[in-house]
């Protein structure tokens, strides 16, 4: 992933703070001399395990991806979204001409890698799916997992411990505060899906380079 340095993190509240809030992602496991990778759309939880960034999650034991974890246990869970459209006109203010704007999609994007161990122990897989469950509004009076019993044993556990953090916000970090302000007004106006969380990530960005100078 091409991360420019007006696009990188601010800080590591600002990637954990996206991914936390996201909460889905794609696991990709490549194996070892396969034609392609398997990818996995999936929920997960990145939570602290005695001080090691780590995702937790399960998976179906018919899931294809046991064959390219045993053959390799490296992954990188693929996490994207708050992404909006700008069309070339929103980048143009005064009298500059906006056929003459680059259109652009504004998104954030993190990439956890780390090595995956696979979890069969009913016991530990329904410790992981507490925590799980613990990162999610969950209906009242729910059973713990470990009273499902025997259906534990049709799914498998994943812990990865975080190695490495690419993140990425792209909110127009290239271009100076008044063309970005442009855009947050016609973010706002549009209000189509993403378009409010776009603009909270380019306000947020652009306060804090302000707070910063």
């Amino acid at each position: 992933m091409l991360i420019h340095r007006w696009d990188a993190a601010r800080d590591e509240a600002e990637w954990r703070g996206f991914v936390h809030a996201q909460g889905f992602g794609h696991l990709i496991a490549a194996g070892s001399e396969r034609e392609y990778p398997v990818v996995v759309p999936t929920q997960f939880a990145l939570v602290d395990d005695e001080g090691v960034d780590t995702i937790l999650m399960h998976l179906a034991r018919p899931n294809p991806i046991w064959e390219a974890l045993a053959e390799n246990p490296r992954v990188v869970m693929s996490v994207a979204g708050d992404w909006a459209f700008i069309p070339a006109s929103w980048k143009a203010v005064g009298d500059e001409d906006p056929a003459y704007g680059i259109p652009t999609t504004y998104y954030a994007a993190v990439q956890l890698c780390g090595t995956a161990v696979v979890v069969n122990d009913p016991e530990e897989i329904a410790a992981i799916l507490r925590r799980q469950l613990g990162s999610l509004p969950i209906d009242e009076g729910q059973v713990d997992p470990i009273e499902h019993g025997t259906k534990l044993r049709t799914i498998r556990g994943l812990r990865i411990a975080v190695a490495e953090v690419r993140a990425k916000f792209k909110y127009g970090g290239n271009v100076d505060a008044e063309h970005r302000l442009a855009v947050a007004e016609r973010l706002l106006e549009r209000g189509g899906p993403g378009d409010r969380a776009a603009e909270h990530h380019l306000m947020e960005r652009l306060n804090a380079e302000e707070s910063a100078s």
